[in-house]
């Protein structure tokens, strides 16, 4: 079977009905055709947006909250549709994304840009140590610890960007 056979059979295999589902693929942001990977962290600020206005322990909580419940309706899509870590699956940007902006020095909208372009490069290209993660770790947890880890890294390059000089405006 071609490789597109079995992504179509893989998304039809995905109910938007199923709240599972509709979450691990970011509201329907991963079944993207294109780059459903940046189309799920694109889709991610609206919401970190949101998380903005909560006191940091209770965004933190919630992010906590996304990173467990995340786990397991990740393994549960990607059992579902046959396939494991499916591009369609971009919970786990969600989750990227908001680790990412939680360390950005200033809520404009050039901080945010950084921080989603830092965070889709490291994603995208999987340095060390983000790369051992995605080939060891498996299930749901495999499916989330690498952009958990490209979310920590991002949030620490903006964080001492933003803390050593470097001015964005």
């Amino acid at each position: 079977m071609r490789k597109g056979i079995i992504t179509d059979v893989a998304k039809s295999r995905l109910n938007l009905r199923n709240p599972w589902h509709l979450l691990a693929t970011g509201f329907g942001s991963g079944l993207s055709p294109w780059v459903p990977g940046t189309m799920g962290s694109l889709a991610a600020i609206p919401f970190w947006y949101l998380m903005t206005w909560l006191p940091a322990d209770l965004y933190s909580l919630l992010v906590l909250f996304g990173i467990s419940i995340g786990v397991y309706l990740c393994h549960r899509t990607a059992k579902d549709m046959g396939v494991h870590d499916h591009g369609s699956i971009v919970w786990d940007e969600f989750i990227g994304m908001w680790i990412t902006l939680m360390a950005i020095p200033q809520l404009t909208w050039q901080w945010v840009l950084a921080g989603f372009v830092i965070f889709r490069i490291l994603d995208m290209w999987k340095p060390w140590p983000i790369r051992w993660f995605d080939r060891n770790v498996h299930g749901g947890m495999g499916i989330m610890v690498d952009d958990i880890i490209a979310g920590i890294l991002s949030a620490a390059l903006l964080w001492l960007a933003g803390h050593y000089g470097w001015s964005i405006s």
